[in-house]
């Protein structure tokens, strides 16, 4: 509740004594109660696996759409984010040739392949926090060399969706209990949205395995979403992805040649 306060424990467990007027019960422990049927994380994955593997189009049972569209608007992005951000899409280089600046946005759509967000013939526009976010989800080898492009966004009021932390952004204070416990339950679903967005994915499955991101994502968009937020895997600045789904809100200002001088393996056992 008092994350980014620079409120340490002790500091925190003084103020809600404060507001509850109890020194006590700040003290004592406490179990959550837990939600009848255990929100939407068990379903989603059912859903999940039902589109990759079962049906597609037509779903046997779906989920409760009202309840995820609900969801969702806990995790609007804060403007200031996104407008006064910078940012940038990366191309590799098969020549000495820059590419001009009118080809480093979207691709035509009969070139858009499957993306994280998008279906294959749907070209979104996708773009990183930092230009090495943006080289460094092209997965590059050492001593290549690729293009960066840096946008900005156009217009105002734009609203993307944001899961790079979706716990630290929905807030307890909602209503009463029954929907603090309610939302308490669909938290870990609402993180596993952020990390199928985020999750590697090889390319010999990315036509089946993007499926149900780009079914929440198309989702997103007819919520009125104009892209969302979500971690990137590769990058090793704490960069951040965005998927924006219209291309013609972005503006492309320059475009700038690099060379990868580095690339970072990390493994485990």
């Amino acid at each position: 509740m008092f994350s980014g306060s620079n409120l340490d424990h002790a500091g925190a467990k003084d103020l809600l004594a404060d507001v509850l007027n109890d020194g006590e019960i700040v003290r004592r422990r406490f179990l959550p109660i837990a939600y009848p049927g255990g929100g939407n994380l068990k379903r989603w994955e059912e859903l999940r696996d039902e589109m990759m593997h079962v049906n597609r189009w037509f779903l046997a049972d779906p989920m409760d759409m009202d309840r995820i569209k609900n969801l969702l608007n806990y995790l609007i992005a804060q403007q200031y984010l996104i407008e006064n951000q910078r940012w940038y899409r990366a191309r590799l280089m098969n020549s000495d040739v820059v590419y001009p600046l009118a080809e480093m946005g979207a691709p035509p759509r009969h070139l858009a392949r499957h993306g994280r967000a998008n279906p294959a013939g749907i070209p979104y526009l996708y773009l990183g926090s930092t230009p090495a976010t943006a080289v460094a989800e092209l997965r590059p080898h050492t001593g290549e060399h690729a293009c960066v492009a840096e946008f900005t966004l156009s217009g105002s009021g734009l609203k993307f969706a944001d899961l790079r932390d979706p716990r630290g952004l929905t807030s307890p204070l909602i209503g009463d209990e029954s929907d603090v416990i309610r939302l308490r339950a669909d938290l870990s679903f609402l993180e596993r949205l952020g990390e199928e967005l985020t999750r590697p994915v090889q390319p010999s499955g990315a036509p089946y395995e993007y499926i149900p991101t780009q079914y929440l994502c198309e989702f997103m968009k007819t919520c009125g979403f104009d892209g969302v937020l979500y971690r990137s895997s590769v990058s090793n600045d704490n960069g951040i992805n965005l998927a924006l789904f219209n291309p013609d809100s972005a503006n492309a200002t320059k475009v700038n040649r690099v060379s990868v001088e580095r690339v970072s393996v990390q493994i485990s056992q």
